[in-house]
């Protein structure tokens, strides 16, 4: 990896050091907003995706645990009763007469038997390593899972309210259509105005208006994806208009190196490679024998009443070696497939490497040129609404047209919708930024960081 990003100019870096063990806290409460707050309670506790993932490192952690277990004796009892008969036929030749006898045997027993592989060759090691490294992975599986579905639910969130925004300029700029067009037809009514003008004010309202009912779509459908990540049906959420609070985190660029060693995500796929790194050493002790232990012992008779005495006791006990000597290439294989499973893994994660780092230097880029549009945006809209206030008074006095407002609310209209899509673009913005950035932190984490 090159020592800094792109987007970031400082030089203040360092090597990796994985910390996907370190607590996130809650990121989201650096934005202030107290529903939101409240939303990112109810989908820790109820998102089903987030649930799916925690029964899947449920899962790996009992996978793990079957592994380790090889590392004990196995003990078994077996009591059991059984009865059963034989006979026998003589043939008597002179009198061609056949006679035969049978007895009825009974016989109990009870035995505890107990075995034991010796772990030799490393087999059990690589499979209890295997097991504790997808362990780890479903581990930080289920972090990655949390962390995209608060990630998600914060840019639904903040787009609902972008929306919120949006719509409260809708009914500002629908109001004052609707004002200029009955000006418009009362100047038609004296002559003053031509129908064509009060037919242009007439489709400008309207088309304000059909704005407005996409804009409630886009909301209404925001609301539904919303009620999802918080395990509700849409039916069941109902998230109140409220006007649009532009506060934003502060996100420390200095150690970005710092926040990325602690993604979820790069952490799964490293511990994949050692998983499967540990597969590999599974099938090569494959080539070599197995040695275990074995040792019997128990009781015999065919009478309860002297089923545990001494005399019918019985026991057995000694080692067992033993070896494959040939499997047709069975074992060749397994080995072919383990490297090339490890070297899928290691492809994988050095992807999920790149991946982060581009999601990171993106979102640099994206809250540095945005801030920037930002501000050239605002200048915009100030420089709209002069102008549309001059050309209003333009129009009352009867010096420019009907054609000339009409472009001046519209310029100023898309101008003001543009400051507050910008406005939404920088939230996302940000929030993507801490995802790729592994989550939440602490101003004394990074300083801990800096000073080591």
């Amino acid at each position: 990896m090159s020592d800094t990003f792109k987007e970031a100019q400082n030089d203040k870096w360092k090597m990796a050091e994985p910390a996907d063990h370190v607590q996130r806290g809650n990121w989201w409460e650096a934005f202030g907003d107290d529903q939101l707050n409240a939303l990112q309670a109810q989908l820790i506790a109820a998102n089903q995706t987030v649930a799916a993932a925690e029964a899947a490192y449920r899962q790996a952690r009992a996978t793990a645990q079957a592994a380790r277990s090889s590392f004990f004796p196995t003990l078994g009892v077996n009591v059991g009763a059984t009865r059963g008969s034989s006979g026998s036929g003589n043939l008597n030749t002179t009198n061609e007469n056949i006679t035969s006898s049978s007895s009825t045997v009974r016989q109990n027993t009870a035995t505890l038997d107990a075995s034991w592989e010796l772990d030799v060759w490393g087999r059990i090691r690589r499979e209890v390593e295997a097991g504790e490294a997808g362990a780890q992975a479903s581990a930080a599986d289920l972090a990655a899972a949390l962390l995209s579905a608060q990630a998600e639910l914060a840019q639904d969130y903040f787009q609902l309210r972008v929306s919120d925004a949006q719509q409260e300029l809708f009914d500002r700029t629908v109001s004052d259509y609707e004002r200029s067009l009955q000006l418009t037809r009362n100047q038609y009514n004296v002559g003053v105005a031509g129908r064509a003008e009060v037919a242009q004010a007439e489709a400008q309202l309207k088309a304000a208006q059909a704005q407005a009912v996409d804009n409630d779509l886009t909301r209404a459908q925001l609301e539904h994806a919303i009620a999802i990540l918080i395990g509700k049906a849409p039916a069941d959420v109902t998230i109140a208009r409220a006007s649009f609070a532009d506060t934003q985190p502060q996100i420390p660029l200095e150690l970005p190196s710092v926040l990325l060693e602690r993604r979820p995500d790069i952490a799964a796929a490293e511990r994949r490679v050692v998983a499967a790194n540990a597969q590999i050493g599974v099938t090569r002790a494959a080539w070599f024998p197995t040695l275990g232990l074995s040792a019997s012992g128990g009781y015999r008779s065919s009478s309860f009443s002297d089923w545990f005495t001494v005399p019918n006791r019985f026991w057995s006990v000694g080692p067992t070696l033993a070896a494959t000597l040939f499997d047709g290439g069975l074992r060749s294989a397994q080995s072919k497939e383990a490297v090339a499973a490890y070297d899928q893994t290691v492809a994988n994660y050095r992807q999920t490497v790149l991946g982060g780092l581009q999601e990171v230097e993106d979102n640099l880029v994206a809250l540095d040129r945005l801030d920037k549009e930002l501000q050239y945006q605002q200048d915009a809209v100030r420089a709209a609404r002069e102008a549309l206030q001059l050309v209003n008074n333009q129009y009352k006095a009867g010096t420019v047209s009907y054609l000339n407002v009409i472009t001046a609310e519209t310029t100023s209209f898309n101008n003001e919708r543009s400051l507050l899509q910008v406005r939404g673009r920088q939230y996302s913005a940000s929030i993507l930024l801490i995802k790729a950035l592994g989550g939440g932190w602490s101003q004394d984490e990074l300083n801990k960081q800096a000073r080591n």
